[in-house]
């Protein structure tokens, strides 16, 4: 459909040009040389020259070829709003209904410069002036972005405002760019109205950045799984479908009155009152992670420590895990230590709060605190607590891989561009969605038979780099080892710098930090 509307438009577009150049005397074939015709639309118009080599920058430049052909249709007599908005949003309908109607004529520059703007033109001017550079910088420099959970605590703390730059990785091309401005996936003041149409879709497409993902990079995405929604308040992405539709959530069936889809799509759809959206994968939510491995890498987690090819992995100094900490019977006082042990006032609380008969805490805390922890001479001994998760509860959800936990999990392999894999029955779940959804084939299973595009094979070769995301708060945070890969197309840009930070007022230390 994206690819149909395309060639309607470029079509419609220079069959105008041919018309309107025929009108002011230029040999009207040279409305279809590229470039060329825009030359002369700028030479015709008397348009400083430099402003034609300015339209040949990426993305920018579309903006000044939309300026320059505004020019063009002013010296036809036309500066109405309303004929502005047509050579925006249908100049393959609006050039040749210029091009070809009688009542249109060419003014010459002498006509042009008898104009003269009202001042409510000059403010509607400035206001898309506005609009239009602060969408190209959100888009293609750098977008603000709010921390919402402890997922990356304490690296990054809920309500740190970050700059994540676009241009690191490359700026991405908007697969869905017929949206709100400034909003990203609903409309303002709602959680379930879409705040874009999604009628047009571009190819994935990526500018050239100054380097790709690497290992241990704070990364913002588009959540995978998030592709499709319950689209009510409280569900989206804080209580994913998939978990729903494959009972993967622990209280779901008590919630759902002991019902149980199964992966039956059609009796989860009619029993939400069909509340089921499918976002584009540029429209699902924003999610902020750290990639521990990239496309070629094998990860494991053993004991709840990371393994990336064989080797223990990076952890973040302010990385955070859960500790059972047991004392001689006597009570350790953490509010009075808390700065000490980079708490706040409220968590200390809470450690202090869960003293146990065994006279045991609990608590999260980062590698460096737990050392100082260890050093009090009433402490006995400091445990790791592993994450309880229910067997089938992580990806890749299959029988064989049923009894990995969040912190024994793994050996697996991060697909990587180019690479080739062999399909089989004991692989299949890892890489179903990866086909299907990510990179868009179709796919059959007839036993041990596999069918892709229609064709019998059981190898595959894949077509993009994919990411293995994890945060730095290990035992609170539903990373990859819930919903599996992200693929480079679900790829926003790198985190940079905290340039402000909330709670309950300025958290003046955490400001202009870079994020490492």
């Amino acid at each position: 459909m994206g690819w149909l509307l395309f060639i309607i438009g470029t079509i419609g577009w220079h069959i105008g040009i041919y018309g309107m150049f025929k009108k002011i005397g230029i040999d009207a074939w040279k409305a279809f040389i590229p470039f060329y015709n825009t030359w002369l639309i700028v030479e015709k118009c008397k348009i400083k020259k430099a402003w034609f080599w300015l339209q040949l920058i990426p993305i920018a430049g579309q903006f000044i070829t939309i300026w320059i052909t505004i020019i063009f249709i002013m010296h036809f007599g036309k500066f109405n709003v309303i004929h502005h908005t047509l050579v925006v949003f249908f100049p393959f309908v609006y050039f040749p209904y210029l091009g070809f109607s009688k009542d249109v004529k060419w003014i010459d520059e002498k006509g042009f410069k008898l104009y003269k703007k009202p001042a409510s033109r000059e403010w509607v001017d400035a206001a898309v002036f506005a609009v239009v550079a602060a969408t190209i910088i959100r888009t293609f420099v750098f977008e603000a972005y709010v921390i919402p959970t402890g997922s990356m605590e304490k690296t990054l703390m809920v309500h740190d405002f970050l700059f994540v730059s676009k241009m690191t990785y490359g700026a991405r091309i908007p697969t869905t760019p017929l949206s709100f401005p400034f909003v990203h996936n609903t409309m303002p003041g709602s959680e379930t109205t879409p705040s874009y149409l999604k009628w047009l879709q571009l190819p994935y497409k990526r500018t050239v950045g100054f380097k790709e993902v690497q290992r241990n990079d704070v990364v913002v995405f588009n959540f995978p799984a998030g592709d499709t929604i319950i689209n009510l308040p409280g569900f989206g992405s804080a209580r994913p479908y998939y978990d729903i539709l494959y009972d993967r959530e622990p209280n779901v069936i008590q919630e759902n009155g002991g019902v149980r889809f199964n992966g039956d799509r059609e009796k989860l759809k009619n029993y939400y009152d069909n509340k089921i959206l499918v976002h584009p994968y540029d429209k699902t939510d924003n999610y902020i992670k750290r990639c521990v491995a990239v496309g070629g890498d094998t990860i494991q987690v053993i004991d709840g420590y990371l393994y990336v090819n064989g080797s223990k992995a990076f952890m973040a100094p302010a990385s955070q895990s859960d500790y059972l900490i047991k004392t001689n019977g006597n009570k350790i006082d953490f509010t009075s230590i808390a700065s000490e042990l980079n708490l706040s006032e409220e968590e200390a609380i809470a450690v202090n709060q869960s003293f146990a008969i065994d006279s045991t805490y609990n608590g999260t805390f980062t590698a460096s605190a737990i050392e100082q922890i260890r050093k009090i001479p009433i402490v006995k001994d400091v445990k790791v607590i592993h994450i309880r998760t229910l067997p089938g509860s992580l990806f890749p959800y299959s029988e064989n891989t049923k009894f990995w936990t969040a912190d024994d999990y793994g050996k697996l392999y991060i697909p990587k561009k180019g690479a080739t894999v062999t399909l089989s029955k004991d692989n299949i779940d890892i890489y179903r969605r990866l086909i299907k959804n990510y990179e868009g084939h179709t796919l059959e299973e007839k036993g041990t038979e596999f069918i892709i595009d229609g064709k019998s094979t059981n190898q595959y070769t894949f077509k993009y780099n994919y990411y293995w995301m994890m945060g730095d708060n290990r035992h609170n945070s539903q990373d990859s080892r819930f919903w599996g890969f992200v693929p480079e197309t679900h790829i926003v840009g790198s985190a940079s710098l905290i340039w402000f930070s909330w709670e309950g007022g300025p958290r003046w230390k955490r400001m202009f930090r870079t994020i490492k």
